[in-house]
């Protein structure tokens, strides 16, 4: 009896190069799922990467021969810009502010976050279901329907409760950008870090309360620890979003880079009133992405980590 070897057989042969490909793919399954895998990763690195490929072609061309571009390459060659751009700004005191703000947000963001968290992923109470669908509906407000109460908050327009208490003017400080984000963001990371910390065994947690720890306390020395991949992943996802954010940046600081003018200020100021500068306005997005490439790269791992245990419910 034939062994069976899973392929189809064919009887005639291929009369050109388009059905012996076809029979090809027919009696080797497996390929066709090759080939269709590696033609959908090719379009989404092309997707991904063209605007960066294209930023690097634009920053390398010299500004008077950006207007005659008509290929895929650059029309003249000026690798010098990248040293340009902080020349012409101080290009690295823009980055500066953009990291400490981001980093300041995502602090303030996993320690308020945690807490939450903890809440939600290991107690039990009526409304917990609800509650949290209300606070993650937080998340899908748009940012422009907060504009005009917070402009009015952060410059002092407005008198709490009728009280008149008087407060700290926050526009163009970091707090103008990381209450607002803060908030918004908050809601994510708090999903993110319940479903890690439901995961936790009680067990670990009794045993810190019996040595006298708090239940804070357990959370920062035992959950914390052991959650550290959901905790890397809210982390680096806060610290990215902060850091690219553009609405209450562009509307909360004014732009100076000594008074926390954050990047996307700094890339603004190659264009003037009647000229714009492409190709250091590219150059500067171009270095603006390395510190959240580096990053990336370096917490990789851990986000991996964190978004596939995310999902599995011990």
């Amino acid at each position: 009896m034939a062994k069976k070897t899973g392929r189809v057989a064919f009887d005639s042969e291929p009369s050109n190069v388009i059905e012996a490909f076809a029979q090809r793919m027919m009696s080797r399954p497996q390929s066709v799922y090759q080939v269709l895998f590696y033609i959908a990763v090719g379009f989404f690195l092309l997707i991904s990467l063209f605007p960066l490929y294209w930023l690097m072609i634009l920053s390398l061309t010299p500004q008077s021969n950006i207007a005659g571009m008509n290929a895929l390459t650059p029309n003249g060659f000026n690798p010098g810009v990248y040293m340009q751009i902080f020349e012409e700004v101080p290009f690295h005191l823009y980055i500066m502010n953009s990291l400490i703000i981001a980093a300041i947000t995502t602090f303030v963001v996993l320690l308020i976050g945690s807490i939450g968290g903890y809440v939600f992923g290991r107690y039990e109470f009526p409304g917990r279901t609800p509650l949290m669908l209300g606070v993650l509906v937080i998340s899908y407000f748009p940012p422009a329907a907060f504009l005009i109460p917070l402009f009015q908050l952060f410059t002092g327009n407005i008198d709490l409760f009728g009280l008149g208490i008087s407060y700290p003017e926050l526009y163009n400080t970091p707090g103008a950008v990381t209450l607002p984000l803060s908030a918004l963001v908050m809601p994510l990371v708090i999903f993110i870090l319940a479903t890690f910390y439901g995961q936790i065994p009680d067990g670990l947690e009794d045993a810190a309360r019996i040595e006298g720890s708090t239940r804070i306390g357990a959370l920062f020395k035992i959950i914390v620890p052991l959650s550290a991949p959901g905790v890397a992943t809210a982390g680096v996802l806060t610290f990215i979003i902060v850091y690219n954010e553009f609405f209450f940046s562009f509307l909360m600081l004014e732009g100076n880079p000594q008074e926390w003018g954050v990047l996307l200020h700094g890339i603004f100021r190659y264009q003037g009133t009647r000229s714009q500068a492409h190709n250091l306005m590219a150059a500067a997005s171009l270095v603006g992405v390395i510190p959240m490439a580096a990053i990336v790269a370096l917490a990789q791992d851990k986000i991996v980590s964190g978004l596939t245990q995310g999902a599995l419910k011990e």
